[in-house]
């Protein structure tokens, strides 16, 4: 069994992904789709809030507005889209987000630090999370029972309320929970670059002494990878923009976080 993590650019290669899971059942595909979220708030006259943190991570500020479509976009549109193209090709699949069961527990961030203008300010948390929980019996359950899951990253709040939950974060701590044999992290490109080199293999303390070095994106992957390694799970970060991703990553390609 393997979890998959697909999002940003790869989204636009679901068919190719699509056609490759079928020979690696069973699975749990998580899935982002902030583009498309970008574009469907433009056209409901929700223009979209980039906030940057003191580190330089910039992220999208997710309002009761921007939830809303988040809820409606990658729960319902994105979600249901993968599922369809999936069962078109015979695999058994089940669409759900985190909010069902419910699977994903998140605490939600009262407040957070950005950066405007130069200047650091305290500004409400919004609709976003921090995965607090991951309940995985109802998964389980699907996945004994055949079934293939595809979820958004949204989360159940420690009050009752949705909450909007980083991609990454949601498939490394189901990875933690679940033990899958792999973790597979598609991205856009073909995984940890060093000076121009491909890294191929590295063990958690690599990873994380690694990550201090990358940008904002990549070491954030790194920093989660080295984790869920540590729970005795492989990870790739590999391409998910080649013909067949899934198999290349298993063959070798990308970078492997080796668990130690």
């Amino acid at each position: 069994m393997m979890v998959v993590k697909v999002g940003g650019r790869t989204l636009g290669n679901i068919p190719l992904i699509a056609r490759d899971l079928v020979g690696h059942q069973p699975f749990v595909l998580v899935h982002g789709g902030g583009d498309l979220v970008t574009e469907y708030s433009k056209r409901m006259g929700v223009e979209p809030r980039i906030v940057t943190s003191p580190s330089g991570i910039r992220s999208r500020y997710t309002d009761e507005r921007e939830l809303e479509v988040f809820v409606m976009v990658l729960a319902g549109k994105v979600n249901k889209e993968i599922v369809s193209s999936l069962i078109d090709l015979g695999v058994g699949a089940i669409g759900i987000s985190g909010v069902d069961g419910p699977t994903l527990i998140a605490e939600r961030k009262r407040r957070i630090i950005v950066v405007e203008r130069g200047r650091r300010r305290i500004i409400p948390g919004g609709y976003t999370g921090r995965i607090e929980e991951v309940r995985t019996d109802h998964l389980r359950l699907l996945l004994d029972s055949g079934y293939n899951v595809v979820m958004a990253p949204l989360a159940r709040g420690t009050q009752g309320e949705m909450l909007n939950v980083d991609g990454d974060q949601a498939a490394s701590r189901l990875s933690s929970a679940l033990k899958p044999d792999y973790l597979i992290m598609l991205s856009d490109v073909e995984g940890v670059i060093l000076d121009g080199e491909l890294v191929s293999r590295l063990t958690p303390e690599e990873a994380e002494e690694l990550a201090v070095r990358l940008g904002a994106g990549m070491n954030r992957k790194l920093m989660m990878a080295a984790d869920v390694a540590r729970s005795g799970v492989r990870v790739v970060i590999s391409s998910g923009l080649v013909d067949e991703p899934i198999t290349e990553a298993l063959n070798g390609a990308g970078t492997h976080v080796i668990p130690s």
